[in-house]
């Protein structure tokens, strides 16, 4: 998706000096640069680690200053402006600012917005979208409002730009949260914890032990650590559809995504069904909640023996399912 306009920004190959790159996607083709003098940093395990495998120095945070700072725009419009903010702080003195989006992710509004701040030049578009060039005024002239700082948006829970149903507590989660039994297993995992406001529900409920807290995105779970001080919770940044532990647990919880981007990817779901298997006991059972729309009933009967629809309004189903390892799931090889 950048490499073309990359190659805009920087015809002649990498500029001078070391180079920050903030929001790289995993495939991103990043050609014009030099991968020994590029540092990315980028919260999405997915991407952190296909990144790391095509030899880049990734990093959920850097720190330091650069000479030249590229900005992949997201989509949602806060997590954008936090992004170029964080770009801003780590650039030095003179150093080169480039915005890089799709039009689809905003950027025509972020470049109106960056032209009332400060200079905009170099402006090239291709590929359904446009990358350009930032001149940095001097002082402050960032808005406030743009940081990533963390906000308040359920008494004692914050969240960060970006992270899922950063505005509030998801409808699908508090959905789940109602209908979990009075007594849950010992040992929890919740799959795509986000914020953490569904493995706070949990440990409410007598039983629980220890709850891991499994999410890919790092600044969803920064705000997990936030808001969950509970020694029983243990925080693990990674990709979910992967994930293992060194014993099985009794219980798992999950809202997992359906989105791709912009498109809806049922498979997603699916992954993270049959990670679920893999982790339980044959005895464990999984609580799960899935847009209606999504036909996630067969995934649930090829990896459970028992699966059984639990509640559900207009928008939402809930299932509980187990008997994990039905068709040999169950059987992968543990770390």
């Amino acid at each position: 998706m950048t490499g073309t306009r990359l190659q805009l920004a920087f015809p002649d190959g990498h500029p001078g000096g070391d180079v920050l790159v903030l929001g790289a996607g995993g495939g991103d083709d990043l050609s014009p640069l030099d991968p020994a003098r590029t540092r990315i940093e980028q919260g999405m395990f997915p991407d952190h680690r296909m990144l790391s495998t095509r030899g880049f120095d990734v990093a959920p945070r850097i720190d330091g200053h650069f000479g030249t700072a590229v900005v992949i725009l997201p989509r949602a419009k806060p997590a954008a402006r936090a992004r170029i903010a964080a770009a801003v702080e780590r650039l030095t003195p003179g150093g080169a600012l480039w915005i890089d989006g799709q039009k689809t992710d905003g950027v025509d509004s972020i470049l109106k917005e960056l032209r009332a701040l400060c200079d905009v030049d170099e402006v090239h578009s291709k590929a359904h979208g446009k990358i350009f060039r930032v001149t940095l005024p001097g002082g402050e002239w960032v808005p406030d409002d743009w940081g990533a700082r963390p906000a308040e948006v359920a008494p004692g829970f914050v969240t960060r730009p970006g992270v899922f149903s950063a505005d509030g507590i998801d409808p699908g989660s508090a959905l789940l949260a109602r209908h979990l039994p009075e007594r849950l297993p010992t040992r929890l995992v919740d799959m795509g914890a986000g914020w953490g406001w569904l493995a706070a529900q949990a440990l409410t409920h007598p039983g629980v032990e220890v709850i891991h807290l499994v999410e890919a995105d790092y600044a969803a779970l920064q705000s997990a650590r936030d808001n969950i001080s509970d020694t029983r919770a243990r925080f693990h940044w990674a990709d979910a559809r992967d994930f293992e532990l060194p014993e099985p647990v009794n219980g798992v919880i999950m809202n997992p995504p359906f989105h791709l981007g912009r498109d809806a990817d049922p498979k997603l779901g699916a992954a993270f069904i049959a990670a679920a298997a893999g982790l339980l006991t044959g005895a464990g059972r999984l609580w799960m909640v899935a847009n209606r729309h999504l036909p996630y009933e067969t995934v649930l009967r090829g990896h459970f023996a028992q699966v059984t629809e639990i509640g559900g309004d207009n928008r939402f189903k809930l299932f509980e399912a187990s008997g994990a390892g039905r068709g040999g799931n169950r059987q992968r090889g543990r770390r």
